[in-house]
């Protein structure tokens, strides 16, 4: 009895694979079909004749195999094999393959994408800016990662920064406490606080939902909040504060490829844009500011068709961009700051600050922590084991409907939590022994909805 193996799916003339594969065939995960070998997979699980096992050819012994070859799928972190280097395991990632050493394709492939830092152009200081109040803006949200870069640039750097928060209705008590602690001991920071309409923000909510299982939309309805308060302030550099973990991530869920991690300092493909743009009398772009238009221009209007194409669209985004447009007035401001900043030049630059450079090598969450509680008032988790993600309430539900639907093998998103605690502990930014406490106890890795879902539902029912 032959049977198709684990974590592949029958997809119109494809198969599909859920997982995350070993070298080489690590974004391997679509097989064209014959009409022939579709009629017989359609049929599994089967016995084969002579005929129809040489019409399968080269899918015999990995897309399908017999009853004792078949790969289980762990039902719970009890029954998961965990990678020999790092916390990644196949019940968090379901179809993750290791390779003859034990390691997971995250660890297997390490020093190749040790220069993989960001999709946005990497900036570490600022200069001080001469036609705006403010040298840097900062979306911040309370969380560990936004508290220290807010920290980094204004008490290191001694820089000028305009703190923008989203009030989004899920935030948590810690994150709103240490805003607080931010406004009382950060002297340099300007602050501005928005709250979304209530009505508007459940109609947002309501659509993402049904899409993604979840109501999760930072930071893309805060960018289109925002953007048009940087291009009035003229703010000259919008700065991610993203972790090195999250960043990385886009890449193993195969929605970045290496080239955009090398992007922004290609010279050649900057002056085509720039030409471009002068054709059209447009005025040239500097570093990051492509990388603005290109981000507001998605939330305003959609994917890229080149990108869709190309397949690396991002289905989170995609999610958010749809369920934005539900509320056409909201998308307005938007449109009309990406119109009139593109033609008068005055765009923010949109980079990333190196976590692991300016930290001395390593983000270790640790001791960036404490660094925050002393020197910005923050206040931590309840939870002491969590250190991804802490400014939200539903965040643990953000990652139950993400492995669900990849569990379930109805997105072939990784879920993103799965991937940054396994980079994290990696790359010794928290200890193996850390990142299993938190996975144990502060993660929505789970077969059942978690309790914690009824918050969301209750806003948006």
């Amino acid at each position: 009895m032959y049977y198709l193996q684990s974590r592949w799916k029958l997809e119109n003339r494809r198969l599909r694979y859920y997982g995350l594969r070993r070298k080489p065939n690590m974004f391997k995960n679509t097989v064209k079909l014959t009409r022939a070998q579709r009629e017989i997979i359609t049929k599994l699980p089967c016995d084969l004749d002579e005929n129809q096992i040489k019409a399968l050819g080269g899918l015999m012994g990995t897309q399908v195999v017999e009853e004792g070859n078949l790969i289980k799928v762990p039902k719970s972190l009890k029954e998961a094999r965990f990678c020999k280097t790092c916390i990644a395991n196949d019940f968090m990632i379901p179809g993750i393959e290791f390779d003859e050493r034990g390691q997971c394709p995250m660890c297997a492939t390490a020093k190749e994408t040790a220069n993989l830092k960001s999709v946005v152009p990497i900036k570490n200081t600022f200069e001080k800016s001469k036609k705006s109040r403010f040298d840097v803006a900062v979306f911040y949200t309370g969380g560990k990662d936004s508290t220290y870069l807010l920290y980094y640039l204004s008490k290191v750097l001694n820089l000028r920064v305009l703190a923008l928060t989203w009030e989004l209705p899920y935030m948590s008590d810690c994150a709103r406490q240490s805003i607080e602690g931010a406004k009382k001991t950060l002297s340099k920071v300007e602050f501005i606080i928005r709250k979304v309409a209530d009505d508007d923000l459940k109609k947002i909510y309501r659509r993402l939902y049904a899409t993604a299982g979840n109501t999760c939309a930072c930071p893309s309805l805060a960018y289109m909040l925002f953007y048009p308060e940087l291009v009035a302030n003229k703010v000259p550099y919008f700065v991610a504060g993203n972790e090195p973990a999250q960043l990385l991530g886009l890449y193993y869920n195969n929605m970045a490829p290496k080239i955009a991690y090398t992007f922004g300092n290609s010279k050649i493909l900057n002056a085509l844009i720039n030409i471009g743009r002068i054709l059209t009398l447009h005025p040239p772009l500097r570093k990051g500011q492509f990388q603005t238009l290109a981000t507001m221009k998605q939330l305003a209007y959609g994917d890229n068709i080149f990108k869709v194409l190309a397949g690396y669209a991002n289905p989170l985004v995609s999610n958010v961009v749809d369920a934005i447009h539900q509320v056409p007035s909201a998308v307005k401001p938007l449109k009309r700051a990406i119109r009139r900043s593109s033609w008068s030049g005055n765009i923010p630059a949109f980079v990333q600050v190196d976590f692991n450079e300016i930290c001395g090598g390593r983000y270790d969450w640790e001791k960036i922590k404490n660094i925050i509680i002393n020197q910005c008032g923050w206040v931590p988790p309840q939870m002491t084991d969590k250190g991804l993600h802490t400014s939200c309430n539903i965040e643990k539900c953000k990652e139950y409907s993400q492995f669900a639907r990849f569990y379930s093998m109805q997105s072939s998103m990784i879920p993103f939590s799965a991937l940054e605690i396994s980079l994290a502990s990696r790359d010794k930014a928290l200890s193996r022994e850390d990142a299993i406490a938190e996975l144990n106890s502060t993660l929505g890795f789970s077969l059942e909805e978690i309790p914690e879902c009824a918050i969301m539902k209750e806003y948006i029912k």
